[in-house]
């Protein structure tokens, strides 16, 4: 489990203005919970990570692998099936090349990791955003070879969990909110 805490004074504050007028953190924290999850699945999109830095674009590996240019698939009867991705002098096809061009680092085929990003009500006062994925701290903070000897290369950290200056804006508001209306 990763754990990131916001120890914004201008949070913390508003929060504490909160604690002495609602005994209740559960809906507070159950709509900050919703909106961190927009916001760090909408990372995946700009690629760009809550401190407003582009992700390091995937390799050439990653991408090769992507596209299955070193992978031969095969129909029952044997014969070759062939990778759509590739002209049949082995250059990339129209199709490769606007699959390779528009392959955002940690989005593959069925975009698992950022499907997976969820909330969890901790307590009463606090909210958790996160995935299941064994592979999300890795992806988050990076990780070598020498880590994790089944992969490829070395992956680069890209984070996508944490809050971003629009983060803490909403969550602002969404507390503002509470307290205008109590």
């Amino acid at each position: 489990m990763i754990t990131i805490q916001v120890n914004d004074r201008q949070v913390l504050d508003m929060l504490g203005e909160l604690a002495r007028k609602c005994s209740n953190f559960k809906p507070v924290m159950k709509e900050i919970g919703q909106d961190l999850v927009v916001s760090t699945k909408a990372r995946f999109a700009s690629a760009t990570g809550p401190d407003g830095v582009k992700w390091e674009a995937n390799s050439q590996v990653t991408i090769d692998r992507f596209l299955g240019l070193h992978i031969t698939n095969y129909r029952k009867d044997g014969s070759i099936i062939p990778n759509r991705n590739l002209k049949k002098d082995g250059s990339l096809s129209k199709q490769g090349a606007a699959r390779a061009g528009a392959k955002n680092p940690l989005t593959g085929e069925t975009k698992t990791l950022q499907s997976t990003i969820n909330y969890q009500l901790d307590g009463n006062s606090s909210v958790r955003i996160g995935s299941p994925k064994v592979y999300a701290a890795m992806q988050q903070f990076g990780g070598t070879k020498a880590q994790w000897p089944h992969l490829w290369g070395d992956i680069p950290a890209r984070p996508f969990l944490g809050v971003s200056a629009a983060d803490k804006a909403s969550i602002l508001d969404i507390i503002g909110n509470y307290l205008v209306g109590e």
